[in-house]
């Protein structure tokens, strides 16, 4: 599917940036702080989810909150050009990746992989190595996140100041 250009200007970028920083800031708010009506607002958010500016919404959740303290990033090397199509089959079938793509480099994939533990990191990585077309694995545990507001560190977007 090919995106077209939509029209995107000043006031679409504040809206856009409104529900980036909270996601269910209502119309009303958003169309208050940059002069709009709630409908207007409503109407501009209808037009950018149609023409695919805005994917979605999403809610970001701690992962230690879930249990999921073990945390790396796992670099797939594939015996043969695995297409991505084929990764992708693959790696849903692992609730413990919560990201995948493929890359430039060495590596054909990389995998970000949160676990309860190391031994659960190493049951999954183990089953990883275990698919017909992986060769190897490079394993990066997480010690900290140096960005501590980003959502892969579970963080909330940062409050922005109210005028």
């Amino acid at each position: 599917m090919t995106h077209q250009a939509v029209p995107f200007d000043d006031l679409d970028r504040k809206i856009v940036a409104a529900l980036v920083a909270n996601a269910r800031t209502s119309f009303t708010e958003i169309g208050a702080a940059i002069g709009l009506s709630a409908s207007a607002v409503k109407r501009r958010v209808d037009r950018m989810r149609e023409t695919d500016v805005i994917t979605g919404f999403t809610t970001t959740v701690r992962p230690a909150a879930l249990g999921w303290r073990t945390e790396a990033y796992v670099e797939v090397y594939c015996d043969s050009a695995a297409p991505p199509r084929r990764l992708a089959e693959v790696v849903r079938n692992y609730p413990e990746i919560i990201a995948a793509m493929t890359v430039t480099g060495g590596a054909d994939a990389l995998l970000h992989v949160m676990a309860t533990d190391v031994e659960h990191f190493e049951e999954v990585l183990e089953r990883i190595r275990a698919e017909p077309f992986v060769r190897q694995t490079i394993s990066y545990m997480v010690l900290s996140h140096l960005l501590t507001g980003s959502a892969e560190a579970g963080a909330a977007p940062p409050a922005t100041a109210t005028q």
